[in-house]
């Protein structure tokens, strides 16, 4: 029999919430039926799974993800709410069963089989109630008032708040405007407490923890969810070839994969950058990547990072990865270089070549991208997965422009906002088929220049305020004068 469940969300990164889990049901090879369409416009999903250890697995994984319920009653008012749990005492047939139908929404008539609720009513089992309310707040004298209500569950054990055999969930779902909260809530929700989501690994992961963070060092949520959809897991060997800081290591190192790096910045792989944190002067000797992931006990799965410049090849043909999960630079708080010159027909003599440092050309974000498809295409395992930010200006953006390659198919595109004017894109690539010299992209791939528009609307925006400023001034004066004139008169 298959069983019905509440997945509540965090109501934050809302776009990325259907990638994460839809990339957490496919590395489980979980079955799932959604009861009602997914949405934005709520935190939560009602879904079907076979088993209570499914639920358990994507809960053991998703970030996003704040708690599962076993649903015993959806209601849209607590009158139906409290006659569907009744009801459902007397189901006995093992299955949903739906009620009488009314002009109500007939999701609300839905009766669960009465062997959920009697196998928590064993006078051996603790328990205790929890209610929750998305986008309205309770008093604990409110909140105690509604759990009486439920007295007519044939609850038999003793109450305990601290450490309960079973928890049971009443929820209370207002909408999502804070600004106009209606006076009864839209939907309501009971059932048994499942499982917790990873919520506890963004406080435990969090930039503030760690002894080695730069300018862009990626937070700490966002690196989990660029995990998960990444699929990693225990054993997988993963490559950040934009490594900075690598922060991307430790989610990753966390779900049980072994890291490499690779980055150009050689002050920064060794900690000799402008200290990030405010009012360091200087770094400490303990600030390194293999520092964080000591702090973390992931050090054991903590390869290497190498400095290297990430157009010109240096890796074996046959070597493959697991996966690839990187942030690029976008030339506008880290610069985007490669190795180069702009001069001709330049040479260095074998004198100078030993304390030579090469000098760095701009990386166009269209070279750098073709350069990172490219190389997943070749580097990549048969269906393993690219996950890489995209850099994009909010009113110019078309699916059309964005890095495309035969070997990859993007499974995934979910936008974070950054400005008013620009926000990236998290893309997921997945390698659908073997790489060959003839599906090789051009580096000359049409793609808009990020960091040209990014500085050029900073101009505009400049000079905006500046002329904005200048007509408060001028009208300030002119207010001034008129004053001075009345007076006079």
């Amino acid at each position: 029999m298959w069983r019905r469940y509440l997945m509540w969300f965090a109501h934050e990164h809302i776009d990325f919430r259907f990638q994460e889990i839809q990339s957490i049901i496919k590395l489980f090879d979980i079955p799932i039926r959604y009861v009602e369409k997914p949405c934005t416009n709520k935190p939560y999903w009602i879904v079907e799974v076979p088993s209570e250890e499914h639920v358990k697995l994507i809960a053991s994984r998703s970030v996003l993800l704040k708690n599962c319920i076993e649903l015993w009653s959806r209601a849209k008012t607590g009158a139906r709410l409290h006659s569907n749990l009744k009801q459902a005492l007397m189901n006995k047939s093992g299955k949903w069963i739906v009620g009488e139908r009314s002009d109500k929404d007939s999701s609300e008539l839905d009766i669960c089989p009465g062997e959920l609720i009697s196998s928590c009513c064993s006078s051996d089992i603790s328990y205790k109630v929890h209610v929750e309310t998305f986008c309205n707040h309770f008093s604990m004298k409110e909140k105690v008032d509604k759990i009486e209500k439920f007295c007519y569950l044939p609850l038999n054990g003793s109450v305990n708040l601290k450490k309960p055999d079973i928890t049971l969930a009443y929820i209370e779902f207002y909408g999502i405007d804070c600004n106009n909260v209606p006076e009864e809530p839209y939907d309501l929700f009971f059932g048994k407490w499942v499982a917790d989501g990873q919520r506890d690994l963004i406080q435990a992961h969090s930039l503030k923890k760690r002894k080695f963070i730069g300018n862009t060092s990626m937070d700490a949520q966002l690196s989990l969810i660029m995990a998960n959809q990444a699929q990693v897991s225990n054993g997988h060997i993963i490559l950040d070839p934009f490594v900075g800081s690598g922060s991307l290591f430790i989610a990753a190192a966390h779900f049980g994969a072994y890291v490499w790096g690779s980055d150009i910045d050689y002050m920064m792989l060794h900690a000799r950058t402008r200290p990030t944190r405010c009012g360091q002067k200087v770094r400490t000797k303990e600030e390194n990547i293999r520092s964080n992931m000591k702090h973390y006990g992931s050090e054991s799965k903590y390869l290497d990072v190498i400095v290297s410049d990430f157009s010109l090849p240096m890796w074996r043909s046959d070597l493959k990865f697991d996966a690839i999960v990187t942030d690029p630079p976008y030339g506008v708080r880290e610069p985007t270089e490669k190795i180069g010159i702009e001069r001709d027909n330049y040479s260095l003599s074998e004198e100078h070549l030993e304390h030579h440092v090469p000098s760095k050309v701009e990386y166009g974000l269209p070279q750098l991208y073709s350069d990172l498809l490219n190389f997943a295409a070749r580097h990549l395992e048969l269906h393993r997965r690219l996950i890489c930010w995209y850099p994009v200006v909010r009113s110019d953006y078309s699916d059309e422009e964005l890095p495309s390659h035969p070997c990859l198919e993007l499974v995934a595109n979910s936008e974070q906002v950054l400005s008013k004017l620009t926000a990236r894109r998290l893309l997921t690539y997945e390698k659908i088929k073997d790489y060959t010299s003839d599906v090789h992209i051009d580096k000359s791939m049409v793609m808009p220049n990020f960091r040209e528009k990014y500085f050029a609307m900073g101009e505009i925006s400049r000079r905006e305020k500046k002329e904005r400023r200048a007509e408060e001034i001028a009208q300030t004066l002119r207010m001034k004068s008129q004053k001075n004139l009345l007076k006079r008169e």
